[in-house]
Formats: structure tokens, sequence, C-alpha cells
């Protein structure tokens, strides 16, 4: 029997007229309007315009003549329109704060996301830094490298003078042309 009530796809929908159409809004547009509403109703130019249109109501009521006076003291009327506009503006703050509501939520779940990915970030290169940290430790460093150059260019030198007939540890250019003596040291 459920089935029988439940739409088919391959079959048009029948139409229901209404016997009283139900008014159609953009709740968008609505939304929009309660905004911009209760973002007027927290200015002071809205206080400064209330205060002035009821000093003027209870001012006009008071001291105009009395055939020209529509609210007399306990100003009822008076208090019936603020009344109105109380009830009004209630539920219109209410709806721009759900809404308000709603996009803080989305915002604050994009940053929960964008918090997320640079965690994942920050793990990623603080992984990486300490594996670059533990292959640094196997490279050899450029005072290493200094070292280790001297110490072959003065074997090199040492193979290169035992060639040429020098001594051991001394250096081309420690003899004197034509002279089996070492040449005196420079100062």
């Amino acid at each position: 029997m459920a089935e029988s009530r439940r739409a088919r796809l391959d079959t048009p929908t029948e139409t229901r007229r209404q016997l009283v159409r139900r008014p159609s809004y953009d709740s968008d547009t609505f939304g929009v309007f309660a905004e911009q509403f209760a973002r007027f109703m927290g200015t002071a130019k809205f206080l400064i315009y209330m205060t002035l249109f009821v000093v003027v109501w209870v001012v006009w009521n008071l001291l105009a003549p009395a055939e020209l006076r529509w609210d007399d003291y306990p100003f009822i009327f008076l208090t019936l329109m603020l009344s109105l506009q109380a009830s009004y503006a209630a539920p219109l703050i209410l709806l721009a704060q759900n809404r308000q509501e709603t996009r803080d939520k989305v915002v604050a779940e994009q940053d929960r996301q964008a918090n997320a990915r640079a965690h994942a970030d920050m793990e990623f290169l603080a992984r990486e830094v300490a594996s670059l940290r533990m292959s640094v430790g196997e490279v050899a460093t450029r005072d290493f490298l200094r070292s280790e150059l001297r110490s072959l260019l003065h074997e090199l030198e040492d193979r290169a003078g035992d060639r040429a007939g020098e001594r051991p540890g001394e250096r081309p250019g420690d003899r004197v042309a034509g002279d089996d003596r070492p040449a005196p040291p420079l100062a």
C-alpha cells in the first residue's frame, strides 16, 4: 500500500490545485532583508531616530492644543506602536542571527579543515627535517673536506718530491738549483 501512494518515476504526477494559493517568497531575499533590518536597528542612527520620534510624539501630545492631540497622557497608542515594532523586530533579529550562525558554522568548518591540512603539512615537514638531520650527520662538512684535501695535497707533493729526488716532507722549491743543500726557511 505504501508503494501505491509513492510516486513512480515513469508516470506523471498529479497536480493538486489548492483552494487558497499560498504566498511564495524567496527565503534568501527575505533573509537579506532581515539582516539589513537587524543591522540598522543596532546602529546609533536608529536609536537617535527612535528617540526623536518618541520625544516629538510625547511633546506634541502634551503641548499641542487639545483638538490636535491624538494620544493623551498615558500614551497608549505610542505604547501600542512600540510594542508592534518590537513584535516584528524580534523575529527579524532572530532570523538574522540564525543566518549568521549558519555562516559562522560554515566558516568554522572551513577553518577546521584548513587547520587539519596545516597540521598534516607541519607533521610532514617535521618528518622531512628529521630525515634531513639524520642524513646531514652522514654528509662531509666543509672543514672535513678541506682537511682531507690538504692531506691529499701534501701526500701528492711528497710523492712528486720522491720522484724528483727530493726528500720526503720537502716541498718543491725548498732546494736551491744546483745545490744539494736545502734552502734556508723563509721567515
